[in-house]
């Protein structure tokens, strides 16, 4: 991921912001009570074709027809980019579900056509066709997200109500915004916020270098999704992680959806295998990490 990139990333501070008052009144009605069960919090990647974790996360010569098998033993979600592109056919989409385990969740990006267009996708049905594609995914859909471009300002925020008010309200959502003037202005932030909060849509929170405007820390919904951008596996991107499974724990939300970005993606699952043993530990809610199939053993620094 080239967004909020920096040249010294390791030069940075990269403290969580402070908890948002709204917060508050919001996690008394989405958290979870005594009794119901413990937080899910769902740890994947952004694809499954890398033939460079064959060896260390795939087992040795996996062939490419199988790598979503491996993928799916290894991780537990997966911010699904290639819907971005195109609506996939239903053939795939059934492939797609038997191929990953029970608890699997996909998390389908919104196509570019819809998100990138003037009116996000009110003059024709795309929407809708992409909407009716993912029942195919059936108890294994997982939160699907739509990123707004970088020039999607706050002045368009009566769009944004518009194009919720097509979404159903039984798929869940999460939006993404990075245009700067989200965030300049506490008034837009809020009313961005309380717009989706009045949908039960879950605002992206973006952990990056060189954004940490983005890294807004709102709750708007029974769930989070947490796109998290580390640095190459420097000493914090362990602690910046460590901090968000505590923030995960304080907020007690019965749905998580984390996604570690590194460099390229190669070393995506080495994060999140440190972060599956991290939540282990901590022992608060149900996830799972990657396992390495081979290779050196994971950092600690905790």
């Amino acid at each position: 991921m080239k967004f909020g990139k920096v040249p010294n990333p390791e030069e940075l501070e990269y403290d969580l912001p402070v908890e948002p008052l709204a917060n508050s009144a919001r996690l008394n009605r989405y958290e979870l009570g005594s009794g119901a069960g413990r937080p899910q919090i769902y740890i994947g990647a952004t694809g499954w074709s890398m033939k460079e974790w064959v060896g260390q996360w795939y087992p040795a010569g996996a062939k490419a027809a199988d790598f979503l098998k491996y993928y799916g033993q290894q991780f537990n979600t997966i911010e699904l980019n290639t819907t971005h592109y195109r609506i996939p056919k239903p053939d795939t989409i059934q492939k797609w579900y038997e191929t990953v385990p029970a608890d699997f969740r996909y998390c389908p990006k919104v196509p570019q056509f819809i998100s990138h267009s003037r009116d996000l996708g009110a003059s024709d049905d795309g929407l809708q066709r992409f909407v009716a594609a993912l029942d195919g995914l059936k108890e294994k859909m997982g939160c699907a997200f739509i990123q707004l471009p970088p020039f999607f300002g706050a002045d368009r925020l009566p769009l944004i109500e518009r194009f919720l008010q097509r979404w159903p309200s039984l798929l869940p959502l999460a939006l993404e915004v990075r245009h700067e003037s989200w965030f300049a202005d506490p008034f837009a932030t809020e009313a961005l916020m309380d717009t989706l909060a009045a949908h039960q849509t879950a605002a992206v929170i973006t952990d990056v270098a060189g954004r940490r405007d983005v890294l807004h820390g709102y709750v708007t919904a029974p769930r989070t999704m947490v796109r998290f951008v580390g640095n190459g596996l420097i000493e914090s991107d362990y602690t910046r992680l460590a901090a968000w499974a505590e923030k995960l724990r304080e907020w007690n939300l019965p749905e998580n959806y984390i996604f570690p970005h590194e460099p390229d993606n190669i070393l995506a699952p080495d994060m999140a295998a440190w972060l599956g043993d991290h939540l282990r530990r901590m022992d608060f809610a149900d996830s799972r990490g990657p396992k390495p199939d081979a290779g050196p053993e994971q950092m600690s620094f905790f």
